[in-house]
């Protein structure tokens, strides 16, 4: 993508003064590769940057001004929802040859993408890519109906260099999270009547592990009873970052 060190810096300050103008938090994380950068935008959408690729998680147009954020190189939609699914949005952010992938439920509103099934794994760039379940067991509608129907919306597991990376889209502790290996980094949703509570997140937590976990989708759930639940989990640091 670049031809010179000296493009890349330009690009990196360039990129820092276009999210300190939407006032996103972003953590750094070292790779064996190079660092990957976390954009924290708002509610379920999440902007990460590697290797100068700029990839965005259900990108929705009320949570930032995407005429002043980075064109997107991968978008990823876990399901069809309107709070993570927006196809204007996608068309503010994507360039001729942006790639996207989401669920089938997806596919009539995020033009020209590819689907993603539970299981399936492909990759974009060497950044390894697997769509992993994401449903409701207790959480329904009225009707009786999940909120979030099994095999329908994805999680995903994000593979950056050494660094693996879980966001679990709108889902419940489900009993395949203890097939998740190795994962470094997790982003749960954590709001009712939709997805978790911190009770549950924090079960899920236990099943697979993750060395760093952020709440997200959270709502007006009360974050801190979280941190007070995985209070002596050592291994695991939570770290909160406004994505209500």
């Amino acid at each position: 993508m670049f031809k010179s060190k000296s493009a890349v810096i330009i690009f990196l300050v360039l990129w820092n003064i276009l999210i300190a103008q939407n006032n996103f938090q972003t953590d750094i994380i070292k790779t064996s590769a190079s660092e990957l950068k976390i954009t924290f935008i708002e509610h379920a959408t999440l902007m990460f940057e590697f290797n100068s690729q700029i990839i965005y998680i259900d990108p929705v147009s009320s949570y930032a001004d995407y005429s002043k954020l980075p064109k997107a190189d991968l978008i990823l939609i876990t399901h069809q929802h309107g709070d993570h699914l927006d196809p204007k949005a996608i068309e503010m952010i994507k360039k001729d040859d942006t790639k996207l992938f989401c669920n089938q439920a997806a596919l009539p509103k995020a033009a020209d993408g590819s689907i993603l099934k539970n299981g399936d794994t492909t990759s974009f760039k060497g950044i390894k890519i697997s769509a992993v379940p994401a449903y409701n067991i207790i959480n329904k509608r009225e009707t009786g109906e999940a909120f979030h129907p099994k095999g329908m919306g994805n999680g995903y597991v994000l593979t950056f260099a050494n660094v693996k990376v879980y966001i679990g889209g709108d889902t419940e502790n489900v009993p395949e999270m203890k097939n998740l290996k190795g994962i470094d980094i997790a982003f749960l949703p954590m709001n009712l009547p939709y997805t978790m509570t911190p009770a549950m997140v924090a079960d899920a937590v236990k099943m697979f592990n993750p060395k760093i976990l952020y709440p997200y989708h959270y709502g007006n759930t009360d974050v801190n009873e979280l941190v007070k639940l995985l209070k002596d989990k050592k291994d695991c640091k939570v770290r909160i970052r406004k994505m209500n």
